[in-house]
Formats: structure tokens, sequence, C-alpha cells
């Protein structure tokens, strides 16, 4: 019962974190703009799609019926992003706000976020039920 709950809350969390996030990037879109390396074109267009993607990705992980395909869909997204976290940790001159070491630190963040998202297919897998 305990481990439901703990596996539960962890998909609720997951799903929160990345509407949250998808939303931020209609909030703070200079923000993301600024993470978008040079050599990709139409940042403007990049920084919403994946925005919506993110809030997309975040609600279908809270239905169990979507929760599969939003993983893998999240899954991609995370990978697809990767590329703006490396030129943040490249070039940290370019973001004051964040010391050089966050930067780099990111980088492995982003394993985590990964098995996360993997954590929550296979939670949707085993079919558990929310704890009663």
């Amino acid at each position: 019962m305990v481990i439901n709950i703990i596996q539960f809350s962890l998909v609720v969390v997951l799903g929160l974190a990345f509407i949250g996030a998808g939303t931020n990037h209609f909030i703070n879109t200079d923000f993301y703009l600024s993470m978008m390396p040079p050599y990709l074109s139409h940042h403007l267009i990049l920084v919403y799609v994946s925005g919506v993607f993110e809030v997309l990705g975040g609600v279908g992980i809270l239905l169990p019926s979507m929760r599969k395909m939003a993983a893998l869909g999240l899954l991609l997204l995370t990978v697809a992003v990767f590329p703006a976290n490396i030129y943040m940790a490249m070039e940290p001159e370019l973001f004051p706000q964040f010391s050089a070491v966050g930067l780099m630190v990111r980088l492995p963040l982003q394993l985590v976020i990964l098995l996360w998202i993997g954590f929550a297919y296979f939670y949707t897998a085993k079919e558990v039920k929310r704890p009663q």
C-alpha cells in the first residue's frame, strides 16, 4: 500500500512538473529563447512547440490510459531538448543567473528525469491502480 502511494505520487509530481515547465515556456519565453543553440532556426516556434508538448505530456502522464504514450513522448522530448542544456553548460557566460557548476550539474539531472519518465512508463505497464 505504501509503495503504491509512493509510486502514484511520483507519477503525479512528474506530470505536474512537466505541466508547470511547459506553461513556463509561454510565461518566460525570453528565457527559453536564450537557451536555444544558435545552430537551430525558428527559435520561437521551437520554444512554443516544446512547451505545448511538455504540457500535453504532463497531462498524459496523469491519465492512466495515456500514460505509456505520454511517457514515450516525454522521453523523446527530453532527449530532443538536451542540446539546449549542453549549450548552456558550454556557454555559461551567457547565463550569469546560473553558476557554471550548476549548469554542469544540470546535465546528469537529465538522466534522472529520463529514469523518472521510464518509471512512469513501467508503472503503467504493471497496471497499478490509484491508491484508495
